[in-house]
C-alpha cells in the first residue's frame, strides 16, 4: 500500500514536471522537445492515475488474504413468501432487508492480479455488492416481484469498474464476479457467508438452517 502512494507521488511530479517542460520548450520554440515532453508527461500521467485508482481501491475494499467469513446472515418469516433478512458485516451495524422469493443470493466484486501487477505485492481485494431474493420457479422468477438491495456504495475510483470497461488501460489487473451458491431462505436460518479467492461459499450455522439445505432440492 505504500508502494502505491509513493509510485502515485512520483509519477505525479514526474507529470508536472514534463508539463513544465514542455510550455518552457513550446516558448522558446522547440517543437520536437515540447512534444516529447507532452508525450512523457501523458505517459506519467496515466500512470499515476492508475497508482492513485489502485490506492483509492484498495482502502475501499477488503483485502483478501485467505478464506475468510465476511458476514453472517439470519431469516425471519414476514409473510409467506417473504422474509426479513438481519445482515451482520463485521464493523458495520446491523442491516435488516426484505427478501421476496424461496432462496437468497449474495454477490461480491473480486479483483486479483496478473502481471506486471504482481510486482506490487498486492492481496486479492473484494467488495459485497448486493443481496437479492429469487424464487425456485422459473414462472415466479420472471412474474413475481424481485427484492434486489445495494450492499455497498458506488467509488468515486473504482479499480473494479475501469479494469471491467477499460482492460487495456489496467494491465495486470482481473476483475470478475465471486458469487455465493444461492440457498434457501427458512424462519430462524442463520447462515455465515465466507469469501475464497475466487467465490463466496454460504455454510449452513445452525439446525434450521442445516434442515432448510437438507431438505432442499436443486
Amino acid at each position: 500500500m505504500n508502494f502505491l502512494l509513493a509510485a502515485s507521488a512520483v509519477f505525479t511530479l514526474l507529470t508536472l514536471f514534463f508539463l513544465i517542460s514542455m510550455f518552457r520548450h513550446a516558448r522558446r520554440r522547440r517543437p520536437v522537445r515540447a512534444t516529447g515532453s507532452l508525450a512523457g508527461g501523458a505517459a506519467s500521467g496515466a500512470l499515476g492515475g492508475a497508482s492513485i485508482l489502485l490506492a483509492f481501491s484498495y482502502f475501499g475494499y477488503g483485502r483478501l488474504i485467505d478464506e475468510q467469513v465476511v458476514s453472517q446472515i439470519e431469516f425471519s418469516a414476514a409473510q409467506p413468501g417473504e422474509y426479513v433478512a438481519r445482515l451482520m458485516i463485521r464493523g458495520e451495524p446491523d442491516r435488516f432487508l426484505s427478501l421476496r422469493g424461496d432462496e437468497w443470493q449474495m454477490d461480491a466484486r473480486v479483483v486479483n492480479w496478473q502481471p506486471p501487477a504482481t510486482l506490487l505485492g498486492l492481496d486479492p481485494i473484494y467488495q459485497l455488492e448486493r443481496l437479492s431474493g429469487r424464487y425456485s420457479d422459473v414462472g415466479d422468477e420472471m412474474s413475481e416481484p424481485r427484492t434486489v438491495h445495494a450492499l455497498s456504495d458506488d467509488l468515486v475510483l473504482d479499480v473494479w469498474r475501469v479494469a471491467r470497461r477499460f482492460p487495456m488501460l489496467m494491465p495486470g489487473v482481473d476483475a470478475y464476479y465471486g458469487t455465493a451458491t444461492y440457498v434457501p431462505m427458512a424462519d430462524g436460518a442463520r447462515f455465515e457467508v465466507a469469501m475464497t479467492r475466487t467465490a463466496l461459499i454460504a455454510r449452513p450455522v445452525n439446525d434450521a438452517a442445516r434442515e432448510a439445505v437438507g431438505n432442499w432440492v436443486q
